[in-house]
């Protein structure tokens, strides 16, 4: 697994390749728990093998587009191939710049065959803005769509795979053709209204991976690569009957959602307005920040030593989420069985 920056993350969760020590931690977590098994950084969906291609940000500074490893995310879905309507109880015009031919379905229905063979997972804009919703295409489970528009105060529900292996992320100030065709200052999927990749950073992730081990759903929120937009993860359901560990106003015992108070050295701004947090390490670009050369190991991967300590600023915001490569024991969940979700974007109330 890796980092959209393109850190090697040091074990993966799911099949054969959890190591023993990994494997004992996660037999102590039958419920819905924060767990330290070694996965570290963003993309629980990450494709092996991912490298990253440099851009420029609107500030001028550099914005790192990660290249997908030739395969793994190779599904590339067609406007023909998507669902026609519109979000849950939204106005079809709420974006003027989206047609309704390039607009998923809000509520798709339900596959046939077993209950246990889907899942269910909405997302909620607590924000004032639109949020135009990404997922990254992953062949091995594939989605009907891979991007929705999510007008301020409405929700998006969803079907997957119950096996689903990927990342969700919001993009903000979107601007699309009719053809599915334009731009987002945040998150942006090469251009595109479906997306057919990993989008650009900063961007604040929802990482699933659901049926990854013993009937456990791995789950978390990134900040490692930087932030956009505030998020949180809830369970709506659990047929192994875990508690959510997590408040539905995005709340653990160590905090609730805030938004980043991100210091001006990681701003990214658009048009002198400031749309986006990104990380020290995509920004500055040393060893130490990415946790690289002679800081890889886990020992020497700890914020409380560098220079300033970056990781900080996302874990005050989201004491629950990824804020650096390494930040496993509080950020990684689990759900028992077969559980659906809400993704939130908004802060506590």
């Amino acid at each position: 697994m890796f980092s959209q920056n393109g850190r090697r993350r040091r074990t993966r969760l799911s099949g054969a390749l959890i190591t023993a020590a990994a494997l004992g931690a996660l037999m102590l977590t039958a419920g819905c728990a924060a767990i330290g098994p070694g996965e570290s950084g963003t993309g629980v969906a990450g494709a092996a093998g991912a490298s990253a291609t440099a851009g420029t940000a609107a500030n001028g500074s550099a914005v790192v587009t990660p290249t997908p490893t030739p395969g793994e995310y190779s599904v590339k879905p067609t406007l023909a191939q998507m669902p026609s309507a519109t979000p849950t109880s939204a106005d079809a015009s709420a974006s003027s710049t989206t047609s309704a031919s390039s607009a998923p379905a809000a509520s798709e229905p339900p596959p046939s065959g077993a209950a246990g063979s889907r899942r269910l997972v909405t997302f909620v804009n607590k924000m004032s803005q639109t949020i135009w919703v990404a997922a990254a295409p992953n062949a091995a489970t594939p989605l009907a769509a891979t991007g929705w528009v999510l007008p301020a105060g409405q929700s998006v529900t969803i079907t997957t795979p119950n096996n689903l292996n990927t990342r969700f992320w919001g993009r903000t100030g979107c601007v699309f053709d009719s053809a599915g065709v334009g731009h987002c200052q945040t998150g942006d999927c090469g251009g595109l209204f479906q997306c057919t990749g990993w989008g650009t950073i900063p961007a604040t992730l929802a990482e699933v991976n659901f049926d990854a081990w013993d009937g456990l759903d791995f789950y978390d929120v990134s900040m490692v690569d930087g932030s956009n937009l505030p998020m949180y993860i809830n369970t709506t359901s659990s047929s192994g009957g875990t508690v959510d560990p997590i408040s539905p106003d995005g709340c653990v015992p160590a905090g609730c959602t805030k938004p980043v108070a991100c210091p001006s050295i990681l701003d990214v701004k658009v048009g002198g307005t400031v749309v986006g947090c990104i990380s020290a390490c995509a920004r500055l670009d040393t060893d130490q920040l990415c946790c690289r050369g002679q800081y890889s190991s886990r020992a020497a991967c700890n914020p409380a030593t560098w220079p300033v300590d970056y990781a900080a600023v996302f874990k005050r915001a989201e004491p629950y989420a990824y804020s650096y490569v390494d930040d496993d024991a509080t950020s990684v969940f689990t759900c028992k069985g077969v559980c659906d979700y809400r993704i939130t974007f908004g802060v506590t109330p």
